[in-house]
């Protein structure tokens, strides 16, 4: 019953966000923003309790790191949650029937937003921003590994909620304990939606058990692929940036597919990755020709399993292709459908490769670095969807609701 009380709650808590002013609920996500700098030395302090828990060479332990100035880049997001139009009660269809009915279709909120996730307390406040602009309620799991910080950021949400007299209901931090997520998974008649954001062991397995329906985040498995006209400078820092910016996202560069007439730019290529002691598996062609230029002790043979694996670390896959056909082939095996780039300046080569791939986000001459929420325009996100159902990429606002048919009529009735 423990956790079927907090369910009712945040259900109930929803159902009145539909009366709320958008301009109070703007004013609420800036405070919290506000608040949330404010407040950084305590949330930094709870913070540093979960990191001294976990290993530095862990690659969850970049995803758990806040400072100030990931903390200044979330008050940024929130902003531009709270500066964005809500798509709630957009007309996404109106007309009227030859007996004089009038449809409408409309946008409006699914009502409960369910998320579990691993140690990425950033989520807490991107799910909690974009859920409450757009009258959505959420029930947050966050992992054991982000207990504190968790627990800190809901603080800071309650205390503004509670501030301008709402339900803190409004943002329900279940326990870190492996039961409420069991909980959670059943709650049938209670959540509307169940978005799981972390390993892909996470993911699969909130797939197969949940009861509730679940828009699926997926691990990303990311390719670019460098072809016979890409261009070296460009190929260069994209490659670079993709790997090395952050390397424990999703969006991060797992695998390099390089056409094998490019081989003898290969060591260039990659040149800014040894800087960065980027470890390498290639194949026998591309470690062939990386073999008396890239360190020795960061150069490996790749095996099979290097293939197809989110490194989520300072590792990247080499792969030598003999076309751009073998390019496609290979990323329809392995990839996770998440984002995948082509580096070319073959237009007929880039048309093919941006109409062929099949993935949420699919990149032509550019990092997919890129595949985010706010970088797209959305504010923020509450995940990227891999699938095709609903939602698929960075999921926003739009993602977040549903709609209904609206029918107005004069007293019309069926033969």
């Amino acid at each position: 019953m423990e956790y079927e009380d907090l369910f009712r709650n945040t259900q109930l808590a929803s159902q009145a966000l539909g009366i709320l002013a958008p301009g109070l609920v703007n004013a609420v996500i800036r405070e919290v923003a506000a608040e949330t700098l404010a407040q950084k030395d305590f949330l930094l302090i709870e913070n540093q309790k979960d990191l001294a828990r976990m290993s530095p060479d862990d690659p969850k332990h970049d995803r758990l790191l806040l400072t100030e100035a990931r903390l200044q880049s979330i008050a940024l997001d929130l902003e531009n949650v709270a500066n964005l139009t809500s798509p709630l009660g957009e007309v996404l269809l109106q007309k009227e029937l030859a007996n004089g009915l009038q449809i409408s279709k409309v946008r409006v909120p699914m009502g409960v937003v369910g998320i579990i996730y691993e140690a990425r307390p950033n989520v807490t406040f991107d799910v909690f921003a974009l859920c409450l602009k757009t009258g959505n309620a959420c029930l947050l799991k966050g992992g054991s590994d982000a207990e504190f910080s968790n627990r800190a950021i809901v603080s800071v949400i309650h205390r503004v909620l509670e501030k301008h007299g709402l339900d803190p209901h409004l943002a329900t931090l279940l326990p870190a304990k492996r039961e409420a997520t069991e909980a959670l998974l059943q709650a049938i008649g209670y959540v509307d939606v169940l978005i799981p954001r972390g390993s892909q062991a996470l993911i699969d397995y909130v797939r197969q058990s949940a009861k509730v329906p679940v828009i699926e985040t997926g691990a990303g498995i990311v390719h670019t692929y460098f072809d016979a006209s890409g261009d070296l400078e460009k190929g260069k820092k994209i490659i670079h940036n993709a790997k090395t910016r952050r390397v424990s996202v999703c969006n991060a560069l797992d695998c390099l597919l390089v056409h094998e007439d490019r081989l003898a730019d290969l060591t260039a290529l990659l040149a800014p990755l040894a800087y960065y002691e980027v470890e390498l598996y290639a194949d026998l062609f591309a470690y062939a020709a990386l073999g008396q230029s890239y360190p020795p002790q960061l150069l490996h043979l790749a095996q099979e399993e290097h293939f197809g694996t989110e490194f989520l670390s300072l590792k990247m896959a080499v792969k030598t292709v003999p076309s751009l056909s073998a390019a496609l082939e290979h990323i329809a095996r392995y990839s996770s459908k998440h984002s995948e780039a082509i580096i070319a300046e073959d237009t007929q080569a880039l048309e093919t490769f941006l109409n062929r791939v099949d993935a949420a986000a699919v990149y032509a001459n550019a990092s997919t670095a890129f595949t985010d929420g706010a970088q797209f325009g959305l504010g923020a996100e509450i995940g990227i969807s891999t699938q095709k159902l609903h939602a698929r990429g960075p999921m926003g606002l739009e993602e977040l609701t549903s709609y209904k048919w609206v029918i107005k009529g004069d007293g019309q009735i069926r033969a």
